[in-house]
């Protein structure tokens, strides 16, 4: 009897993992099973110190089409399937986009195809987001189904493209293109269909080589500047510079500015 297929397909290759999407049959739903897969990889990713990046993507022609609407029912529980949706989102997706928010290592999405409702959540819960050419995102939430974007769309998308682009998103049942997205900041870039894995590697590669720590200090200050005053934002940073200065990757990036070479900072 054959196993059966993983929700989620794993590779790890020179330090970068790629964690595929593996329901193209569907467009890449986010599934409960999947969920549940994703979250568990992403948790051995946590403790994995030979990994230090990973690429997030979907096999086949979309990215993640977000929730299967096909298999939402109420359960045996005598919950409404409001009560029942919340509770697996706060159980379980809340979670999981939290668990990609705070690795320990660079996360790239490399939306290969359409990244609807939850999806553009999932893709944007990433440090880098690229995307095929032919991708694009696509909020249905309130023009097809009269509830709120979800995953973090709300909270993500106008922090990357400011609130007016948020709105339009949400209320005009538009699909934005890779290109445009990248014209309003929501995403790092786009590449040729044939190229994006390619890119989304090069990428990734370099942020691999990064002082281990690096992305966690940019997520905390990005963050922190977000609720912070510019004198608390001046003050928060030069803490931060108090402690990092005198950490070993700093000694060998001036070592390696002053030699001429590039650094070699070590793993996690």
């Amino acid at each position: 009897m054959n196993a059966p297929q993983p929700y989620v397909l794993y590779a790890l290759a020179d330090g970068v993992a790629t964690l595929t999407l593996n329901l193209p049959a569907k467009l890449n739903p986010i599934a409960r099973e999947l969920q549940v897969e994703l979250r568990d990889t992403l948790e051995r990713i946590r403790d994995d110190r030979a990994v230090r990046a990973v690429i997030l993507t979907g096999a086949g022609k979309a990215f993640c089409v977000g929730a299967d609407l096909s298999a939402m029912a109420p359960g045996g529980e005598g919950k409404s399937l409001g009560a029942q949706t919340a509770e697996w989102m706060q159980s379980l997706s809340n979670p999981l986009i939290e668990t990609l928010r705070t690795l320990p290592v660079p996360v790239v999405a490399a939306v290969n195809g359409a990244a609807a409702g939850a999806g553009v959540g999932l893709a944007l819960a990433a440090d880098v987001t690229v995307a095929a050419r032919s991708a694009y995102f696509y909020l249905p939430f309130l023009p097809k189904l009269g509830i709120v974007p979800d995953l973090g769309c709300t909270w993500a998308i106008p922090r990357r493209a400011g609130r007016a682009r948020a709105m339009g998103m949400a209320l005009l049942d538009e699909r934005l293109g890779a290109e445009q997205a990248v014209q309003w900041g929501l995403i790092w870039a786009c590449a040729d269909d044939e190229q994006l894995l390619d890119e989304a590697r090069a990428i990734a590669q370099r942020l691999a080589r990064l002082p281990a720590h690096a992305v966690v200090e940019a997520r905390e200050a990005f963050e922190a500047a977000e609720r912070h005053t510019l004198a608390e934002q001046l003050h928060y940073e030069s803490e931060r510079q108090r402690e990092l200065i005198d950490r070993p990757s700093f000694r060998e990036g001036v070592s390696a500015f002053l030699q001429k070479r590039p650094p070699t900072f070590p793993g996690r």
